[in-house]
């Protein structure tokens, strides 16, 4: 297959991903959306990973970098968002005023 596709593929999913952060009030889709963004990035890291130099696997070693840190974030991520809905009864991301005066 060609770069062009699995860059195309990945700026799609980043195009959600995006949308998704910007347009959704809930935080679970908030931390869904960064996942997704973080996936169209692994598949660029692949994709030119194999493009530029196949017999290498630099591309895949960041990729499971990236998905170590997107585990990390979306476990601290759920703590946060089930700590605000206990305290709130709310995961609307408009209600969200606890650092607020």
């Amino acid at each position: 297959m060609e770069l062009e596709y699995f860059l195309l593929l990945a700026a799609a999913l980043f195009c959600i991903g995006i949308y998704g952060l910007i347009t959704s009030r809930n935080a679970v889709r908030v931390l869904m959306s960064i996942e997704l963004m973080l996936n169209a990035v692994n598949l660029n890291l692949v994709g030119f990973s194999n493009y530029l130099d196949p017999s290498n696997i630099r591309g895949q070693v960041f990729s499971v970098f990236v998905i170590t840190v997107a585990a990390a974030e979306a476990a601290v991520g759920l703590a946060i968002v089930l700590a605000i809905y206990r305290n709130r009864d709310t995961i609307d991301m408009e209600q969200f005023n606890l650092l607020k005066w």
